[in-house]
């Protein structure tokens, strides 16, 4: 090998070839350009200097040389620690013998020994290529990766030149800590020494600038590799993996296969089952696989469950689990993450029990499993049982932790979180510091998630900061800021529109129903290449729902390249969002027809269809409530049981609803009361409703919302005193109902109102233009309907209270603000009451404007006197 001069003082040249492409550099020695820092939690000391030793440095082997290295070979392959001891007593009562001491340092990593390794090392007075790069490579591997490069520099300084073995261990380091200008001087290194034409060396350097550089620059060092193998093919089409680059990995991917010298392996299959972007391409590497004899082969195996899991087809995941003839705790955990994410979390903590081996990601994929089914407290015990068991905790562990904490939304616990996060060093780590954020957003924490969010320093988490704010102003109501807050991070390029922030950012449009906003985001998505992404078609067709835009929501799900249970899910949420649940049944015979396994969700979705079908199929609900746990092996938990309580009292079976509660394997939650409740309320039979009213007080003692659900049961029942007694106990018990809030998007600007809001700049003209219309809708024979008044007042006064309600104001200003004819868009972040349903009917007649308006129980389309929920919502 050619001797190289690699000291700190000296740096690397460049070859002059133009044909090859190199870095640039400026001549800056290896020791000014890495920064050491010792990592946590157990720093590694290096002491370089060598005793002064008399032994003679052995240029021959020891008689029985060949005995000890046969023996060390057994030692690594048995485990064998003591016999490895006992060869280094050996060669102590000897002269130094390089070859055997590099052996011996071999042997003593592979053992897991690595204080001997050192020592061993250590003792060397002229350790050779082999003794530092056996030492390099073994911490670059272990994840010391910053003292394996501190190592590499002293062995510049000790002018021993590298081999390629010590290239791949030392760019494999840079990669890992991304520590791209080390890895540009040893590129130049490789260069100036030959060894970039190894094939190991060009592959690592391929892995290196993948992660540190773009994809394009790992492209063109591949393209200009001479000699390539199977390994550089999957280095490169990995990379485009991970850049989203699907439709070129599969380009590579052909490129590979038209290579008659190369040979499709488990590696290169797993890689692309990550790519496949519909379930078409995910059949076709499924079938190479069979062809190729690779389909049971751990990797591949381990890929085909995590494909067929996200594309929603729980069937074919169970049939490769059971068919695997190995599996590892991988394996495993892969089936854990899949039944959580169907869903099935009794199923999931099945195979987690029956796991032979478990190791931190198993136990990480039932917590983030927990988060991701709203199990916020099973979650928070498991991980507060993780902690007490010293078992590993990951930023990850945390993380989902503190998701659980969010879910939970307690303060007391947030700050309890929050405060073991900084004791045990998460505090800095940024996964933590952006998962504390979304826990203070959750918890209703604003003040403190806005001073975390004002001093956020973390560069590279600083899109996931932005995205948290946006989404937690929109959680608590605070639509506005959230909107421009958005502006605001696109403008200065600090959000960055990747799949979660472009989910995320969907979400909130569709929550405000800010429709023209929607599409410009739908636009970004496709500039970004983000529109095969699943997360973001489903956010896409769900936001155009909210939105009320059927036919883009539609066209949006059939241009979808894969879809899973979620995808449906939204689908069938979308048309009962829009009270057509005969179009929601039409949806779920196509899912099942599709081969679809629904989920816990896709049952709650379309029981409570047959609550809005233009017909009684009561008994093809009751069907299908009964097929639950026989057919889907789905057991029917409490939204179950309320979506068909519901149904029942939507079709005036009120006593078959109470014999169904009666019946419950367990205690019915107050959920499902509350359903029967409300259908009480519709077909006013006040003695159920009664007793439906004392069992909810006697579950939620405190939620205002029971007695506003009474007081409107004894009012369409024609009981006003006693609509008013609830009301007056509700005041006395000092019980405030959730604060009524509708707004109104007109010329891009979301205007907000509050009942007897005066806050408008243009409050005058709202509130003329209001008297106007109440006296129009009183001419035509609107009656208004004071028990909707929760304030102890005069008769009259309750009327004022009454004509100023939010959705009354916002409904105004809208007609004031639009062209004539113009649809009316409005939305309500709770039920609309239903005085304000009665005005706005007749508002449409007097305006003979459509009026579109949004509340908790969806959407209400006003026209000519009439409401598409036929007065029932």
């Amino acid at each position: 090998m050619e001797s190289v001069n690699c000291s700190c003082n000296r740096g690397y040249g460049i070859g002059s070839s133009m044909d090859r492409w190199q870095p640039c550099l400026h001549t800056k020695s290896f020791n000014s350009s890495l920064s050491l820092k010792p990592p946590s939690p157990h720093p590694l000391s290096f002491s370089f200097r060598h005793k002064p030793s008399t032994l003679r440095h052995a240029t021959h082997y020891l008689p029985e040389s060949h005995s000890l290295l046969h023996a060390l070979h057994v030692s690594s392959r048995s485990g064998d620690t003591h016999l490895a001891k006992t060869v280094h007593a050996t060669l102590l009562k000897h002269d130094e013998d390089t070859h055997l001491s590099n052996a011996l340092i071999s042997s003593y990593l592979k053992l897991g020994l690595f204080p001997h390794a050192l020592r061993v090392f250590l003792s060397l007075p002229s350790p050779n290529v082999v003794s530092y790069t056996a030492l390099i490579s073994a911490l670059s591997k272990s994840r010391r990766e910053r003292h394996a490069l501190a190592l590499f520099l002293r062995m510049t300084r000790s002018h021993v030149p590298p081999n390629e073995y010590t290239y791949v261990a030392v760019l494999t380091a840079c990669a890992r800590i991304l520590h791209s200008h080390l890895g540009l001087q040893v590129h130049a290194a490789a260069l100036k020494t030959a060894h970039f034409d190894s094939t190991f060396v060009a592959n690592a350097l391929a892995s290196l600038y993948a992660k540190c550089e773009s994809f394009q620059a790992a492209l063109k060092l591949f393209n200009q590799t001479r000699h390539r193998d199977i390994a550089s093919w999957n280095t490169v089409i990995s990379a485009a993996v991970q850049e989203s680059l699907y439709d070129t990995a599969f380009r590579l991917f052909r490129d590979m296969q038209a290579t008659d010298a190369f040979r499709v392996d488990d590696f290169t299959l797993s890689i692309l089952l990550t790519a496949c972007a519909s379930l078409m391409e995910g059949q076709q590497v499924h079938a190479h696989a069979i062809k190729l004899g690779l389909e049971t082969d751990l990797n591949v195996g381990n890929g085909l469950i995590g494909f067929y899991s996200k594309c929603g087809i729980l069937d074919e995941v169970e049939w490769l689990f059971e068919g695997m003839r190995v599996r590892d705790v991988v394996t495993w955990t892969e089936m854990v993450t899949a039944y959580m994410e169907f869903g099935l979390v009794d199923l999931a903590l099945k195979v987690f029990d029956e796991m032979p081996e478990k190791n931190s990601v198993s136990y990480n994929a039932v917590l983030s499993g927990f988060c991701q089914n709203g199990e916020g407290l099973e979650a928070l015990e498991l991980f507060i049982k993780m902690v007490e068991e010293g078992l590993e905790l990951t930023d990850f562990s945390l993380t989902s932790g503190v998701d659980a904490c969010g879910l939970l939304g307690d303060y007391k616990v947030s700050k309890q979180v929050h405060g073991f996060a900084v004791k045990f060093g998460f505090g800095s780590n940024g996964c933590v510091e952006a998962a504390l954020l979304d826990m203070y957003t959750r918890c209703g924490r604003m003040v403190d998630a806005e001073k975390m969010f004002l001093r956020w320093e973390l560069e590279e988490f600083s899109s996931v900061a932005w995205t948290s704010m946006i989404c937690g102003y929109a959680r608590n109501g605070r639509m506005e800021e959230a909107i421009s807050l958005f502006h605001v991070g696109r403008s200065d390029g600090k959000l960055r529109m990747d799949e979660v922030a472009a989910a995320s950012v969907l979400g909130l449009c569709g929550t405000v129903g800010h429709l023209d906003m929607g599409k410009q985001i739908h636009c970004h998505v496709v500039k970004c290449g983000l529109q095969s992404n699943m997360e973001v078609g489903n956010a896409l067709v769900s936001m155009y729902f909210k939105c009320g835009n059927v036919d883009d929501a539609m066209r949006m799900f059939n241009d979808m390249p894969c879809t899973d249970v979620v995808s449906w899910n939204t689908l069938i949420s979308g048309n009962l969002m829009l009270r057509q649940g005969d179009r929601a049944l039409e949806v779920w015979v196509k899912m099942r027809e599709e081969g679809i396994k629904p989920d816990q969700i896709t049952f709650v979705l379309i029981i409570s269809a047959y609550r809005q079908t233009n017909s009684n199929l009561v008994d093809d609900c009751r069907s299908l409530f009964d097929s639950m746990r026989a057919v889907y092996q789905i057991e029917p938990t409490s939204e179950h049981y309320a979506s068909f309580i519901s149904v029942l009292g939507r079709w005036g079976l009120l006593q078959e609803a109470l014999q169904t509660i009666n019946k419950m394997p367990f205690q019915p939650s107050a959920l499902v009361w509350r359903s029967l409740l409300d259908g009480c309320r519709l077909h006013k039979n006040t003695m159920i409703g009664k007793w439906a009213a004392q069992n909810i007080l006697s579950l939620e003692p405190k939620d205002p919302s029971t007695f506003i659900l009474v007081s409107n049961l004894y009012s369409a029942s024609g009981r006003w005193d006693r609509s008013e007694m609830v009301m007056e106990n509700m005041r006395e018990k000092g019980f405030r109902k959730h604060p009524a809030q509708s707004w109104i998007i007109c010329q891009k600007k979301i205007h907000t109102f509050y009942p007897r809001d005066r806050s408008h700049p243009q409050e005058k003209d709202i509130y003329s233009g209001l008297e106007i219309l109440i006296l129009e809708c009183l001419k035509l024979g609107y009656e208004p309907d004071t028990s909707f008044v929760l304030h102890e007042v005069e008769e009259h006064h309750k009327k004022t209270f009454l004509f100023h309600h939010s959705a009354k104001l916002a409904a105004t200003y809208g007609i004031l603000m639009t062209k004539p004819g113009k649809p009316i868009r409005v939305v309500k972040n709770i039920l609309l009451c239903g005085d304000c349903h009665a005005f706005l009917k007749y508002a449409s007649i007097v305006t003979k404007r459509d009026i579109f308006l949004r509340d908790s129980s969806g959407f209400h389309y006003f026209s000519n006197g009439q409401c598409s929920c036929k007065d029932c919502w």
